[in-house]
């Protein structure tokens, strides 16, 4: 199968298509990785909720993407960053999800994003407003029958002086929680008002804070997701984790190796890019499962690529590429986001998406791929 496609110049040239497309297995539930893929939310291109500053959601499609995680035996990292949670999503919208999420997946393994996002950013906030922020979400969330990701907080990045001021809040919510709970150490080249997170500027520095805030409430807290794109620094904090505290890695860069591990070291996964190769992760953890770590990489390493593409910076842009490869493989019908994040990639990006999924195996029918390039290279003027 050929298309043509633009080179950096705009000039057409032909490209065949070779991947073969990987369709997925679902996993069992006695995985030797606990997997949650963060999942994107499709909005409706029909709504004229934008136009008054409000997110418009296609809740049909968004539930149906979810159902097509968990049919493949993945966890669901609801209302994250990667639904654009914080940027487009409000809390008011969030929390909506949550609840639709729980009532349509009751059974699924679900973790829901809990932060203080209804503080306003323009707004001077002091540690009391932040605490009570996210004890209200904590609370709303429970009450609402899920369980709790607990984000870092530009709210507390702003009014935060210092390590303990962090340790104080964290203790404060966990005591809080009914259940044990993933904790979310975002780097701030997903968000730049995350920089000097914990109280310090360097990891080396913000480390032992965390790692005092997880001794001191080990029995509320399941694991740590850390984003930091750099594997040398979750192998780092994964040799210090209490024995029962999972390390979920957030590496968008370096997933299989930390995945794959080394015999009994290992991390889980809490992965943006498990929302567009869910296949991928469902078939490499089941090949992982039976003592295949051979296949596993070879499912998995050729993605790599890819997954750096779509993260490359601006990194907190990545969500466009996630959608755009949602809409190629026809989970949903258009590529139209929230608040017109769709155009946040320039056009060589999404030529380049489509040449790295297909190489991947990540175009799971690629002749619709191909008609649905073609339309937005016309929308171009290609």
């Amino acid at each position: 199968m050929k298309i043509q496609l633009p080179n950096k110049s705009g000039e057409l040239t032909a490209y065949s298509l070779t991947g073969q497309p990987i369709l997925g297995t679902p996993l069992t539930k006695d995985s030797t990785r606990v997997v949650y893929s963060a999942a994107h939310v499709v909005a409706d291109p029909f709504s004229d909720s934008a136009s008054m500053g409000l997110p418009c959601i296609d809740w049909d499609k968004t539930m149906a993407f979810r159902h097509h995680l968990a049919d493949l035996g993945l966890g669901i990292a609801e209302a994250m960053d990667t639904a654009q949670r914080g940027m487009e999503l409000d809390w008011s919208q969030s929390l909506d999800l949550i609840r639709r999420t729980k009532a349509d997946l009751p059974d699924a393994l679900v973790a829901n994003g809990c932060g203080t996002d209804h503080l306003a950013d323009t707004e001077a906030h002091s540690l009391e407003d932040v605490r009570r922020a996210y004890l209200e979400q904590v609370e709303a969330i429970q009450n609402a029958g899920g369980r709790i990701i607990l984000m870092a907080s530009r709210a507390l990045a702003r009014a935060a002086n210092r390590a303990e001021d962090y340790i104080s809040i964290y203790n404060d919510v966990l005591a809080a929680c009914d259940e044990p709970v993933i904790l979310h150490w975002l780097g701030d080249m997903f968000d730049p008002a995350l920089a000097g997170y914990w109280g310090a500027d360097s990891f080396e520095d913000a480390l032992p804070t965390v790692l005092e805030i997880i001794a001191t409430n080990e029995a509320k807290v399941d694991g740590i997701k850390i984003s930091l794109l750099d594997a040398s620094k979750e192998i780092t904090m994964r040799q210090q984790l209490p024995t029962t505290v999972r390390m979920y890695t957030g590496d968008d860069f370096n997933y299989p190796e930390l995945i794959g591990g080394d015999g009994d070291a290992f991390s889980h996964a809490l992965l943006g890019i498990f929302d567009p190769l869910a296949n991928h992760a469902a078939s490499a953890i089941l090949a992982l499962n039976t003592g295949d770590a051979a296949k596993f990489r070879a499912i998995l390493d050729p993605t790599v690529p890819l997954a750096r593409h779509i993260f490359c910076a601006p990194t907190r842009h990545y969500k466009t590429g996630v959608v755009f490869l949602a809409w190629l493989n026809g989970h949903q019908d258009h590529f139209k986001m929230l608040g017109g994040s769709e155009a946040m990639r320039a056009l060589p990006y999404f030529v380049d998406c489509f040449k790295l999924a297909d190489e991947c195996g990540a175009l799971s029918n690629p002749d619709l791929a191909c008609k649905r390039m073609g339309h937005l290279l016309k929308l171009y003027g290609v």
